[in-house]
């Protein structure tokens, strides 16, 4: 029996061998490559849809946003014009009340009804003795007066009502001014001749 040297092995395998890796490893980088194009395309794509899904998630957070401030405005006019239409009541149950005529169940029917109209938002203001406000008051009388220093609300003819910061009617009122002459009275010339009397004495 004839022995193969030891080390040597035939040299049409070795170049099929050789063959089939080299052929293999272009085969995987090829399909490697595919595979990146395949990859980048997909990502871009999920990029493209993940911002499109963002827009409209956006574009519905704006729509109900809008949607729930149009519904409160909605509210606010009408509770508003419900409002106004029964300032006229409130003042006559005002002028009752001056008159001792709220008593019975006509006090409890009154306190009902201004405790709802408060509720709502109605808020009544206008009380002698505060400054005058031409942005809250409005002036029907006007006369001087020795006992103020500033332009004050010295009879509420009508209260005025709001809702919040919207003046519904402004409070019909009389007012003072300070009399004219009166500001000077306390200055440096009016302590002059009790000085000269304690220089006499």
């Amino acid at each position: 029996m004839t022995e193969k040297p030891q080390g040597v092995e035939p040299s049409d395998d070795s170049n099929a061998d050789e063959a089939v890796l080299k052929a293999a490893e272009e085969a995987l980088k090829g399909a490697s490559a595919e595979g990146t194009d395949d990859l980048a395309a997909a990502k871009r794509e999920l990029a493209e849809r993940t911002a499109d899904l963002q827009r409209l998630q956006a574009e519905y957070q704006n729509y109900r946003k809008r949607v729930e401030r149009d519904r409160l405005t909605v509210r606010e006019i009408a509770v508003s014009n419900i409002l106004e239409s029964l300032i006229p009541v409130l003042d006559d149950i005002g002028r009752a009340r001056e008159h001792g005529e709220v008593t019975g169940g006509f006090k409890s029917v009154s306190d009902n009804l201004e405790t709802v109209v408060a509720k709502l938002g109605l808020q009544q203001f206008g009380k002698e003795g505060e400054p005058f406000d031409p942005n809250l008051h409005e002036a029907l009388m006007h006369s001087y007066s020795s006992e103020v220093t500033e332009d004050t609300c010295v009879q509420v003819l009508q209260p005025g009502y709001r809702i919040g910061e919207r003046i519904i009617r402004p409070a019909m009122v009389a007012v003072a001014e300070p009399q004219p002459g009166t500001q000077s009275t306390g200055g440096p010339d009016s302590e002059a001749p009790e000085a000269d009397g304690a220089s006499e004495n």
